[in-house]
């Protein structure tokens, strides 16, 4: 199975901490490295998790709000004095383009490759990314400024050969994939060997869906149902849910709920208030209606 890893870079929310740095986590799977959000410092949160310059692909932004998309410019800066020579694309609402441009204007003259801007339409669930692996989608959310999720989907792979059964029945290299497409065999004297016998399932595709900041909202299990890991943000506790709703963000409980009515296999919680010196409460009243749920924390990779 190829690594599908998410590794946390920074889970707090817009007031700085010393405990925590703002949104940014990189998405590893098949080969290729994809960032979600880029709060300031995402270069240096980078490498101190050992993730190569070289293998990230593209930046998906989820909203306009400075604790998500600051450190996009210092890390665009960042990778053209590595020497970086392929494209990066980013993925963003349409407010955040007008930004941009003015960044590249003033810092982006000296850079020597080429970044690319895609507007998102935060409003809908559509496919942004895609390539023979891996496809990735928006997440319709609502937050005091356009805002979506992202959700990361590999492609279903073709079934695993037996090679044992290859070699005892003499099949030709020219006949596997015939095989891997649900062909049977039938052998130089009329015998069928049935497909099931020469393959292995392959595994079920992984899903990975990254909940941005956004209100609770009821129906968005629907778009997620199944994930093997959820990224839900949880700004507050339950007895701070009057602010939760005046700031658009959710608590700890709803976030469980969400994985909860999606059939998640596992939710990760993040994006803290500074008003918590301790996370552990969030744990706890997300665990009382979604036991599998774990805290981000910088430095942190979870397995998908």
């Amino acid at each position: 199975m190829e690594p599908f890893r998410v590794h946390v870079l920074g889970c707090g929310s817009a007031k700085p901490t010393l405990r925590h740095h703002a949104s940014a986590q990189a998405v590893e799977m098949r080969g290729k490295v994809f960032l979600m959000d880029c709060s300031e410092g995402t270069q240096v949160l980078l490498r101190r998790s050992h993730v190569r310059f070289s293998k990230l692909q593209a930046v998906f932004i989820s909203h306009i709000h400075g604790d998500h998309c600051l450190g996009l410019i210092g890390l665009i800066c960042s990778f053209g004095l590595a020497g970086r020579k392929q494209p990066l694309h980013v993925y963003a609402p349409g407010d955040l383009k007008p930004v941009f441009e003015c960044m590249m204007e003033a810092w982006g003259q000296a850079i020597d490759y080429d970044v690319l801007f895609h507007v998102v339409d935060t409003t809908k669930a559509a496919v942004v990314y895609e390539d023979k692996a891996v496809v990735i989608s928006t997440l319709p959310l609502e937050h005091r400024v356009p805002c979506c999720g992202y959700l990361f989907s590999e492609k279903p792979t073709l079934p695993h050969i037996k090679r044992d059964m290859v070699d005892f029945y003499k099949i030709p290299f020219s006949r596997i994939n015939d095989i891997k497409n649900g062909a049977d065999w039938v052998d130089e004297d009329g015998n069928c060997v049935p497909n099931e016998r020469l393959v292995e399932k392959a595994l079920p595709p992984r899903k990975y869906a990254y909940c941005s900041d956004t209100k609770y909202l009821p129906n968005l299990h629907e778009l997620i149902d199944g994930v093997d890991l959820l990224y839900h943000e949880s700004t507050y506790t339950e007895p701070y849910r009057l602010l939760a709703e005046k700031y658009a963000h959710s608590t700890a409980a709803q976030a469980a709920q969400v994985a909860k009515d999606a059939h998640a296999k596992r939710l990760m919680l993040g994006h803290y208030s500074a008003r918590y010196k301790d996370e552990s409460p969030l744990l706890a009243e997300a665990q009382a209606i979604f036991p599998n749920t774990v805290l981000a924390d910088e430095g942190l990779v979870l397995e998908v």
